[in-house]
């Protein structure tokens, strides 16, 4: 089985994958950001270094993907395949920071990947708002993040509203501006019964 955990920069992801992994005793699977050879770069000069991360995040979500079919595990993931298009690459599309010829090149690949291997089989979707998110960012106090934008945030929230509005997988949506599953275990349980409720038609 394969769980997908959603959400824009800051609103928990991996603190949740890690949490969820350890309850129901999951493989983690987690996205390659702090080794990702274009991130400072991009963050300094997105329009640059926009086909670059984005393919190199392609790569890794694939070979990702690849292992998760083969596993007999129930994979929990940090960010999906999907999301890098529907989200940030669409985004950049807009905002100019990538070429005709590049995005059609990055499509493409990813529709010649999504052929191979199939969706989650659920989606848990983090929903949070900008000011939940920049002050997630600056607590973290990640250099390269320094310098994203509320505009950007912003941009990328409206991006998964209107992507989870039209998914056609089983989703399910935490509103976390609320919530600290972190610290508080009523918080936690509150999510892990919403899972139970769709995996085991519990509660």
């Amino acid at each position: 089985m394969h769980i997908g955990i959603a959400g824009n920069i800051g609103c928990g992801k991996t603190t949740l994958t890690r949490m969820l992994s350890e309850h129901y005793g999951w493989t983690p699977k987690y996205e390659a950001v702090t080794y990702n050879p274009y991130l400072e770069d991009y963050y300094k000069d997105i329009q640059r270094w926009s086909y670059n991360l984005e393919t190199y995040f392609l790569a890794q979500r694939f070979q990702d993907l690849l292992a998760i079919a083969k596993s007999d595990d129930v994979i929990i993931q940090d960010r999906t395949i999907m999301e890098g298009v529907h989200i940030f690459v669409a985004n950049n599309k807009a905002m100019g920071n990538l070429s005709d010829r590049d995005f059609d090149t990055y499509m493409q690949l990813f529709n010649l990947m999504m052929s191979m291997v199939r969706e989650p089989d659920l989606l848990i979707y983090l929903k949070s708002s900008v000011p939940t998110l920049v002050s997630q960012i600056q607590k973290r106090g990640r250099d390269y993040e320094k310098s994203i934008s509320i505009e950007y945030l912003s941009n990328l929230n409206e991006r998964y509203d209107e992507w989870i509005g039209n998914y056609k997988g089983k989703v399910l949506v935490i509103e976390a501006d609320e919530l600290d599953f972190e610290h508080r275990p009523e918080d936690f349980a509150a999510i892990t019964d919403k899972i139970d409720a769709q995996l085991f038609g519990l509660f």
